[in-house]
């Protein structure tokens, strides 16, 4: 091996390791989200809210070549976000 290849997976080792880090405190909020949608008889999906979270983040994407990559990248969060919700919301629902 190379240690330039050395050297670039040890970078994106630590980098996983953040962004493991940074997912949990994201689907921390996600639970919080999940919480007050439930209380007030709201939709898991809101599409206004994910298109802007998009658009917004894309703002911050420097790269024009990395803009596909990142969107199937944030799609999966927002899918899991969403799967997250409705495993919450269904729990409580089974527990009245």
């Amino acid at each position: 091996m190379s240690n330039k290849l050395d050297e670039a997976r040890t970078i994106i080792n630590e980098i996983d390791k953040q962004m493991i880090e940074l997912y949990i405190k994201r689907m921390k909020a996600v639970k919080m989200v999940a919480e007050y949608k439930l209380e007030n008889g709201l939709q898991v999906l809101d599409e206004s809210r994910e298109e802007f979270l998009k658009a917004k983040n894309l703002k911050e994407l420097d790269d024009k070549m990395l803009e596909k990559y990142y969107l199937e990248f944030f799609e999966g969060v927002l899918e899991s976000s969403k799967d997250f919700q409705r495993e919450l919301i269904a729990k409580y629902n089974g527990k009245k």
